[in-house]
């Protein structure tokens, strides 16, 4: 039996476990994230230092998906923040790359279904379409679902705001107890503006960064007036409370004229969907009915020239329902 032979390996194996280890070390030490953190704050303390030229934001950053690849990729797409801000808006907490998956799979899958099973070539692409809007309708209609809870409670965080003040608080103190004592979401918008404020962004940066997340005209009526008395000087608190009386009397006229315009809009909304519904339902009953339509040169005309009065129809409508107050 030869023991020399055997420490020996056992030797080479330690060798290469402490080899692998030491590489690892060295990696983390200097190329981890942590170690980059570290070194980007050192050299932002150092006097002179820039990064790169680049200003160091003191705010995490959104990350547009949850795969690195994904995020190159992304951020090659021109204007691509805007679409992520479009998500922010409206607190789903989607990233892009998830976005762009609930919006590519359900149509493929859909695509897939109906390729497999026998379904009318219009229904088929009908139906491909609706799948890929599922998820932009989503985001639409929590956007708005979210901006209009906020529109209706920032009249009372106005006037929380102006009670603050005359209690004497600061104006970025009167923000933490919007931010804790309102509930969401605009006391988590508040509260993202205290933070920010407290971690050192100045207060017209943070304001600012409220109002680009928050697309209502009352709130940025709101930062513009506390900007403005900065500047110049003046009693905030009865500022808001100005904007509080104006803001509930704008809400009470809109709540009148979308009663009285109810009915036009329920009725271009059928209008809307009701030839589409009834293509697709006799697409599935017979689908020989309406093939005449495609395959006929007249019935393209005629399908092209349906199509013009109907969206000439929904634009007149919206025109005639859409009332700003």
């Amino acid at each position: 039996m030869n023991y020399l032979f055997y420490g020996f390996i056992i030797l080479v194996f330690f060798s290469i476990i402490m080899l692998i280890e030491a590489t690892y070390i060295w990696w983390q030490s200097q190329h981890s994230s942590a170690a980059r953190r570290v070194e980007n704050r050192i050299r932002m303390a150092s006097a002179g230092g820039h990064d790169k030229d680049k200003a160091v934001s003191i705010l995490k950053q959104r990350e547009l998906s949850t795969s690195p690849l994904m995020t190159r990729l992304l951020l090659q797409v021109p204007r691509i923040h805007v679409l992520d801000r479009w998500l922010v808006q409206s607190g789903l907490n989607w990233p892009i790359g998830k976005f762009f998956s609930y919006t590519v799979i359900p149509p493929l899958a859909v695509w897939m279904v109906g390729s497999m099973i026998y379904m009318p070539a219009l229904a088929l692409l009908t139906a491909t379409l609706l799948g890929a809007f599922v998820a932009p309708f989503i985001v639409i209609r929590a956007k708005a679902r979210r901006v209009k809870q906020i529109e209706e409670q920032l009249p009372e965080a106005a006037d929380m705001i102006s009670r603050s003040l005359r209690a004497g608080h600061s104006f970025s103190t009167a923000l933490g107890i919007v931010g804790d004592e309102m509930p969401e979401p605009i006391g988590g918008e508040f509260r993202t503006v205290f933070d920010e404020i407290n971690f050192g962004v100045p207060l017209n940066d943070a304001l600012g960064g409220l109002a680009n997340r928050i697309p209502i005209s009352d709130l940025r009526y709101f930062v513009i007036a506390v900007l403005i008395q900065r500047e110049s000087g003046g009693n905030l608190a009865e500022i808001l409370g100005n904007i509080s009386q104006l803001i509930r009397s704008r809400l009470a006229l809109l709540g009148k004229v979308k009663v009285l315009s109810s009915e036009g809009r329920l009725s271009a909304w059928i209008l809307g969907i009701l030839p589409f519904a009834m293509a697709l339902l006799i697409s599935i009953v017979n689908p020989g009915f309406l093939r005449i339509l495609w395959t006929d040169p007249t019935g393209l005309k005629m399908l092209g020239v349906a199509l013009a009065m109907m969206m000439f129809g929904v634009i007149w409508m919206r025109k005639v329902i859409r009332i700003h107050v």
